[in-house]
């Protein structure tokens, strides 16, 4: 039978399937009202848990599902096509946590947190971006020193997603300057969390700062060796940025879909919109963009493991699939003028969630750095 890049598999087509339904059932008709209220939909979130959504790459021995990459961003992609809110604090948990932790934690601390961050019992993120510190991650000023059978961790993160509800996170800090991670819970003395952070979209997930004052932190909760934070870090971007990616095209399709029936069910002077060269330039531009980013995400995905590297098939895939959503929105509000911005066609909404993706999980500035000096070192060998 013939490949097919976006299913290589039974068990991924059924995958889709699922989450389209359970996204045109459950995730659809909150997103207005959780956007609007600026906050998680915990019920939402643990129905997701249910359907064995928050360890999508956990093996099935661990009570993950225990599929791939290319499973994560089916998920991703149908997941925003309604709400890129509930998308980014699902990607939040079971990517930069659920993940990440996975394949930087022993038996131990698996027996301890897997079982209720697979259920969503317990919400999920990760600290790295800090207040002074963005992009330059090595620059992150979080310190943490070794007190017997502890450690004590000083510093802030910022802009977490899933921080005000969470009660785990992945955290980086530096052990005599050396970044490692470590699992800090909401119940550790010291730690706090800030007020929620206002933000231009991605509404239906929410943010805030972490703060970690003299926080004491068992040493059973770290991850890895001493040091090994950064290895753990790296390995886990290049699933987040290939998860975000599909969030826009998510968002792309979604508005793809809104623009085309509205063209075709729209007249104007005598005639339908659809048959106007300016509007048909919006359509297809858009949905070549869109097809674009979809077949470069996913062809991307084939070779992303924890045991296969490709830093420059996501930088890649990323830096070309961000702008997609936005600029696919931006489109379609155009085709539907007034219409579109308001909030009854979506595409508002959807336009103000598309732009972090340009931001969050690696600027695209960073991604057109990272390439480039990939590509240079590669071209000299």
């Amino acid at each position: 039978s013939q490949f097919d890049l976006f299913h290589p598999t039974q068990e991924h087509r059924m995958l889709r399937d699922m989450v389209r339904d359970f996204t045109t059932e459950r995730i659809e008709p909150q997103a207005e009202e959780f956007d609007e209220a600026g906050k998680l939909n915990l019920e939402l979130f643990r129905e997701a848990g249910q359907l064995g959504l928050l360890g999508i790459t956990v093996p099935a021995e661990a009570g993950g599902s225990g599929m791939d990459a290319t499973a994560a961003v089916i998920v991703h992609e149908e997941m925003s096509r309604s709400d890129p809110g509930f998308a980014l604090a699902y990607l939040a948990h079971s990517m930069l946590f659920v993940n990440n932790f996975f394949h930087c934690s022993n038996e131990e601390q698996r027996a301890r947190y897997l079982p209720n961050v697979l259920s969503g019992e317990w919400v999920a993120g990760m600290g790295m971006t800090e207040p002074a510190v963005g992009t330059d991650v090595l620059g992150m000023g979080t310190t943490a020193v070794r007190d017997g059978d502890d450690y004590i961790l000083n510093g802030r993160k910022t802009f977490i997603t899933n921080g005000p509800e969470g009660f785990c996170f992945l955290v980086y800090a530096k052990v005599e300057d050396r970044i490692t991670a470590f699992i800090v819970d909401r119940d550790c003395s010291g730690f706090s969390s800030g007020e929620k952070i206002p933000k231009m979209g991605m509404r239906a997930s929410s943010m805030s700062e972490l703060i970690l004052e003299d926080c004491r932190v068992p040493a059973s909760n770290l991850l890895g060796g001493e040091g090994q934070g950064i290895t753990h870090m790296m390995r886990n971007l290049e699933i987040e940025r290939l998860t975000l990616a599909a969030m826009s095209v998510g968002i792309a399709d979604r508005c793809c879909e809104i623009m085309i029936r509205y063209a075709n069910e729209r007249s104007a002077f005598g005639k339908s919109l659809a048959s106007f060269g300016q509007i048909q330039r919006y359509i297809a531009d858009s949905y070549a963009a869109t097809e674009a980013a979809r077949c470069l995400v996913y062809n991307v995905a084939r070779g992303v493991s924890p045991e296969s590297r490709n830093r420059i098939g996501t930088d890649a895939a990323k830096l070309f699939a961000a702008p997609v959503g936005k600029n696919v929105a931006d489109n379609a509000m155009q085709v539907l003028g007034g219409y579109g911005y308001c909030q009854e066609y979506k595409v508002e909404r959807l336009l103000r969630d598309a732009k972090l993706l340009e931001i969050g999980g690696g600027t695209l500035e960073s991604h057109q750095k990272n390439l480039c000096k990939d590509l240079s070192r590669k071209a000299m060998r």
